[in-house]
């Protein structure tokens, strides 16, 4: 394998810093998720797919989180890595399938970052749009500007990338915390717009319905929380990693899982479930917008557009911090060019990686608006194949918790039921996305998903050395001895 990048000699034999607290830790989870641009637009598809049981579906995904991030929160209880699953599943399962669950996240990352570049244009468009800025701009002219800013503060300083993450979500989030308030208040109180009004429908699917459809509508839930484990990438950077990665995890999956299902209760009760709210839900490009400018007005829109802007950035931001430590990582121990795995001096940061993992994102981006792809679906194409290697990875970190939590008898024998549970909603979830087939494009990612797994399974089969490297600097590894 060539080198594929060439390291300015400020990067050169830098290392990751360990400086970050708690609060930063969570930062990039939540960041990642971003949960302002999810509510702000995931719930589009499902509602198109399940109609007034949005929420029930986003209520699905959580509970699968919950049961997911077990095994997360557990493993980086004992085990704090920069290669996030590749060093807790290189830990626990070996050097090959370290790799592989390094190689599926890294994927999820990167798809991610191309969806949230698209999502900052999507609705950083709309807020030019309805402030009458900039009629009917142009989403990748906006996309490049923000790519390059995230680019610059990813590269800085990560505790300065960590607090404008947290600064950005607490922004938006209140937005929506108000908005919510208002549509509950609205629709309980029976002033709503069109008559709306309160009910718990939305947990019950609608004739027709079968649960099928709610498990495939889940994957949009899924994309909410993909990233949910990001505080894993800062394992090695963060003071106290055994006590604060764990409990940036956890809560940023309690808050977020709460949060998502009742945005998503307030989106389709603020619409209405009957026929045309629900239509008026599933065919919107910003139903938070929509919901504002009917229920408290067009200056509540521009700050919700705003805040989701916000929102998409802090995703992008957390993403390319995460892929690109992933890859940090993987060249460290060798893969490609172990340029990759160096960090800059002056930063910290890991800058050859993040070069890699930008130009991906921008690539994969700027190809969709080429072909004609629009913006909406620019967002949910990439953040559909990511949802996809997520999956993959989270079985592997599944398998590799339960062997090294339960068969080598380090934690109760029946906490291994929160496992078996959380392969079933992996493993499910995933058949779902494949069967029955879905329509186009959306058949069409589980195979490239697919080849993506073949080449990384083929990379360690085919390269015996670097498994050989991979062993070797996992075992030397700070941070991946449980007894110290």
């Amino acid at each position: 394998m060539s080198d594929v990048v060439v390291a300015h000699e400020e990067y050169v034999k830098g290392s990751l810093r360990r400086e970050l607290r708690f609060w930063e830790a969570i930062a990039i989870s939540v960041g990642i998720m971003a949960p302002t641009a999810a509510m702000a637009l995931n719930g589009v598809a499902p509602a198109g797919l399940v109609g007034r049981a949005v929420p029930l579906a986003f209520l699905f995904a959580a509970i699968a989180i919950a049961l997911i991030s077990y095994s997360f929160i557990r493993l980086t209880s004992y085990f704090n890595h920069a290669g996030s699953t590749y060093g807790l599943a290189g830990v626990t399962l070996g050097p090959r399938s370290g790799f592989f669950a390094g190689w599926a996240l890294l994927a999820t990352y990167s798809c991610f970052i191309a969806a949230n570049i698209a999502e900052v244009g999507l609705f950083g468009g709309n807020f030019l749009d309805s402030t009458g800025i900039w009629h009917s701009p142009e989403w990748i002219v906006i996309s490049l500007v923000a790519v390059i800013a995230a680019w610059l503060l990813a590269y800085g300083d990560v505790k300065v990338a960590t607090r404008a993450l947290l600064s950005f979500e607490g922004i938006s989030v209140t937005l929506i915390l108000i908005l919510i308030v208002v549509i509950f208040w609205k629709v309980i109180g029976g002033t709503a717009p069109a008559g709306q009004s309160f009910s718990l429908k939305p947990f019950v699917p609608a004739s027709g319905i079968p649960v099928g459809a709610v498990a495939f509508a889940s994957v949009f839930g899924l994309l909410s929380f993909g990233g949910f484990e990001g505080a894993a990438a800062l394992g090695e950077e963060t003071n106290n990693p055994r006590r604060n990665i764990p409990m940036a995890i956890g809560w940023a999956v309690a808050f977020c899982g709460i949060f998502y299902v009742i945005v998503m209760l307030a989106q389709t009760l603020g619409y209405g479930i009957d026929p045309a709210g629900i239509k008026a839900f599933s065919t919107s490009s910003g139903p938070l917008g929509d919901l504002s400018k009917s229920y408290v007005g067009s200056g509540m829109e521009d700050a919700i557009n705003f805040g989701a802007t916000l929102s998409a950035f802090a995703s992008l931001l957390g993403c390319a911090a995460g892929a690109s430590r992933i890859l940090f990582a993987l060249g460290r121990d060798g893969f490609i060019t172990r340029r990759l795995g160096d960090a800059s001096r002056r930063t910290g940061s890991p800058a050859n990686a993040l070069v890699v993992v930008m130009l991906f994102g921008i690539l994969m981006a700027t190809a969709l608006r080429i072909n004609g792809t629009n913006v909406v679906n620019a967002f949910f194409y990439p953040g559909t194949a990511g949802v996809l290697a997520m999956l993959i990875a989270y079985f592997v970190i599944q398998i590799g918790a339960f062997k090294f939590l339960h068969l080598e008898n380090r934690e109760p024998r029946w906490r291994a039921i929160i496992i078996a549970l959380a392969i079933a909603a992996i493993v499910y979830t995933f058949y779902k996305q494949v069967w029955p087939k879905p329509a186009y494009p959306y058949d069409v990612f589980p195979l490239l998903i697919a080849g993506w797994a073949l080449i990384g399974i083929a990379v360690t089969l085919l390269f015996p050395a670097l498994t050989r490297r991979i062993g070797k600097g996992l075992s030397e590894a700070e941070g991946l001895h449980p007894d110290t």
